[in-house]
């Protein structure tokens, strides 16, 4: 009977995680029956675990001597998770990765060298940049899954509701976006929000620091910004709260807390908010709505455009895997099935194998295929994008979070907030 995703298997994969953590080692030696068993760990929305687990009865179904246990959780509760599996010598055999943490991982000898399995991972139709963001040292420790951009998400309902002009996202700047949120809010007695609060996200602020000809990491590892453009980001994020644009402080940090599934827009609660390009379908499908990307605000007035094009996530293997070979098969299937990219589509971003992109574009839905179109039309004016990040960057994440609370509710000055986020970053990091 194949296995649904309900409330009860969340718990099961709960209670999986809590196994894991507390020293059941995934990719054991399997069952009686020989049987191999693994498992495949991710974050992401209720719908990413919705088709991730059709996906896993797809690729057992194929291998009847595989298995392949779920363990997924948000985004935030991740990464603690993994590093404690890692750091107590159970990992999960496959990993969903990100960028900011795959240096750390491979300097402590968690991720396995890809190459090593290249007889049952093929890479020959990946596009390049899937690949090069996981090579370090010589190895490949990571493939993307898809690339994707950071943008602008907007329900045009809102803004008709509202009577607010919808923005040419071409030409608007920082303060037109705060001012067009303020406007939203005020044109809806505050029933409605112009926009979710942006100020803790270091996507961001690498995209308004790269506008103004700086960058959020150097090539060398080292820091890229000035205390000043940091400042001056929570300035701009500080007034939009201020002013109305945004909910009050206790209620954005409530709602950071959360998911995709409960943010302003998918719960119809505001107009505008900033996501990575492949969370359209899973916003669009939580609100019920045609919700519309735009480039962020500033790329045509800056010295340069800060957009750029980003792996959305990516595949690693577990070191320490018992069976490196099934875990690659595994992989294998996600990047290169015309049948899994029916599944994935654009949720883990444009596929990075070109063939199973063509394969699923008369396929897409309208939210996933103006993922598409956007990125076609954006990717001509788009900078070559940042630098890896160095080790240590994942503990970021959680420093641009506290001390964006800390200036939102006003216990620390813009600068103040800056000047120590600079000082915390340098502690951590390590190139």
């Amino acid at each position: 009977m194949p296995r649904r995703l309900s409330t009860r298997l969340r718990l099961v994969a709960a209670a999986f995680a809590l196994a894991l953590l507390a020293g059941g080692c995934g990719g054991g030696d399997g069952p009686e029956d020989g049987t191999i068993e693994l498992t495949f760990t991710w974050w992401g929305s209720d719908s990413r675990h919705e088709y991730t687990q059709k996906l896993i009865e797809m690729f057992e179904a194929d291998h009847p001597g595989i298995t392949i246990e779920p363990v997924f959780t948000s985004f935030d509760a991740y990464w603690d998770q993994l590093a404690t599996a890692t750091g107590g010598g159970n990992p999960p055999d496959i990993i969903q990765m990100e960028e900011r943490f795959v240096r750390e991982y491979v300097a402590n000898g968690q991720l396995l060298d890809l190459n090593t399995v290249s007889d049952v991972l093929d890479t020959s139709d990946l596009i390049e940049p899937a690949l090069a963001a996981g090579r370090i040292d010589g190895g490949l420790y990571t493939i993307a899954s898809g690339v994707n951009a950071f943008s602008v998400v907007a329900d045009p309902q809102i803004f008709q509701e509202a009577g607010v002009e919808f923005p040419d996202d071409t030409t608007w700047t920082w303060q037109d976006y705060i001012d067009i949120s303020v406007a939203i809010t005020e044109a809806t007695d505050g029933e409605l929000y112009g926009a979710q609060a942006f100020g803790s996200n270091e996507a961001l602020f690498n995209i308004y620091a790269r506008q103004r000809g700086e960058q959020l990491y150097n090539e060398d590892g080292s820091l890229g910004f000035s205390a000043r453009t940091l400042a001056d980001f929570w300035t701009l994020a500080v007034e939009q709260t201020k002013r109305g644009g945004t909910p009050p402080a206790d209620e954005t940090v409530e709602i950071g807390a959360t998911g995709p599934d409960q943010s302003l827009l998918a719960t119809n609660r505001g107009a505008m908010g900033t996501w990575w390009t492949n969370q359209l379908g899973a916003l669009s499908r939580a609100s019920g709505r045609d919700l519309v990307l735009l480039r962020q605000p500033g790329e045509s007035q800056g010295v340069r455009p800060g957009m750029y094009f980003k792996p959305a996530m990516s595949y690693s293997i577990s070191a320490h895997t018992k069976h490196p070979r099934e875990a690659a098969m595994f992989v294998d299937f996600l990047l290169n099935s015309p049948e899994a990219g029916e599944l994935l589509l654009n949720d883990r971003g444009l596929p990075a194998n070109l063939k199973v992109r063509e394969h699923i574009s008369s396929l897409l839905p309208p939210a996933e295929q103006q993922v598409s179109d956007f990125m076609t039309e954006i990717g001509p004016d788009l900078a070559a994008p940042p630098p890896p990040p160095p080790t240590g960057a994942g503990e970021v994440v959680s420093i641009i979070q506290r001390l964006y609370e800390e200036v939102l509710f006003e216990r620390l000055t813009p600068m103040e907030a800056a000047e120590q986020f600079i000082r915390e970053v340098e502690s951590v990091i390590r190139s």
